[in-house]
């Protein structure tokens, strides 16, 4: 969290839109048409990060579709000044045209007690301005600390966030990380399904990241025992029902240094990661950086024919007598450099 201030207190948007830029160009480059944003917003950075996003946005229309996010990365209460500063910035930014999700980090929050006013504060904001949520949360692995999910979980069905996909006002509700719910059992994780009925929940991994932060081993344990510390995401779909996805996160910052903007890549990391290697496990991992994701985020996707909207990638086989890539396996486990996208019915890069 300081090598991150640090670097953010050194941002500026002529930086900020050349970063950007090449990140949204390389996603596209890889395959992504849609993808969702996340902004941060806090009194060291400013504005700085969502103005440029907001510009990102107009600037690649016609090319991919870019949800933003406006994040709170920082405490929104246990602040110097009570948090004052930083809740008017987070509702000044999500009353702008443009903005479509807003989310939090309750687990930043340095009392307890106070992870339930962020997720308060955050869940009413996106309510008053029909955004999407999206909370990073239970980001450990600690026995002795209870679930912050099913809090909030009970918090939404209270409040009676809006859940018919009709509905003028349904939103998406996203859970990222949450690598605490990887010591439930199965007791544990049945109940979790039956609370997250009725709600549009979706809970995303983030394993790039997870790998790096989670599972350290103690100082004098010898270092073998390093737990993956990241949602079993196949087996959350297959076995217990959920929707569920996996996001690349962050791109080469002091919590992800690693990895690339390619969610076959993630995909295709993700075999070894969840030990998924059967056709079906194959299948889901596909699933989970396409249509899954876009369900998470609240984006409806359509079958592949003729009169669907026309966003596809396309990816080259490769040479014929030498890895052909003839099924969604070949695929996933080697995936292409080759592709071409498709956005709109338009190709967008090749």
């Amino acid at each position: 969290m300081q090598l991150t201030t640090a670097a953010k207190s050194r941002f500026e948007m002529d930086d900020l839109l050349e970063r950007g830029r090449a990140l949204i160009e390389e996603s596209i480059g890889f395959g992504v048409t849609h993808m969702r944003a996340f902004v941060e917003v806090d009194p060291g950075v400013g504005m700085k990060c969502l103005e440029a996003g907001l510009l990102l946005k107009d600037e690649f229309e016609d090319r991919c579709f870019v949800q933003i996010c406006v994040f709170a990365q920082d405490p929104i209460f246990t602040c110097p000044d009570g948090g004052e500063a930083m809740r008017a910035l987070l509702e000044e930014a999500a009353m702008r045209p443009g903005v479509d999700a807003i989310g939090s980090t309750p687990y930043v929050e340095t009392i307890r007690d106070y992870h339930q006013l962020n997720f308060f504060f955050t869940t009413n904001l996106a309510k008053k301005y029909k955004l999407h949520l999206d909370f990073h949360i239970d980001y450990n692995l600690d026995p002795k600390q209870r679930s912050v999910v099913l809090e909030v979980i009970q918090y939404l069905h209270a409040r009676g966030w809006p859940s018919s996909p009709n509905s003028p006002d349904y939103r998406t509700i996203v859970f990222g990380h949450c690598t605490r719910l990887t010591l439930f059992d199965t007791n544990e994780w049945l109940d979790l399904r039956e609370k997250v009925r009725g709600l549009p929940i979706s809970f995303v991994g983030l394993p790039t990241s997870d790998l790096f932060m989670m599972g350290r081993p103690n100082e004098g344990s010898g270092g073998g025992e390093r737990p993956r510390g990241t949602l079993q995401v196949p087996q959350m779909i297959e076995k217990y029902g959920f929707n569920a996805a996996i996001g690349i996160n962050n791109v080469g910052n002091a919590f992800t240094p690693q990895g690339s903007c390619d969610p076959l890549r993630l995909a295709s990391f993700g075999v070894g990661i969840y030990q998924a290697g059967t056709k079906k496990d194959a299948e889901v991992l596909l699933e989970c950086v396409s249509s899954r994701a876009k369900t998470a985020i609240g984006v409806r996707s359509f079958p592949l024919e003729e009169g669907s909207p026309g966003d596809f990638v396309v990816f080259h086989t490769g040479n014929e007598s030498f890895r052909s890539r003839k099924s969604v396996q070949e695929l996933l486990y080697d995936p292409p450099h080759d592709r071409t996208t498709i956005f709109n019915g338009r190709v967008v890069s090749q």
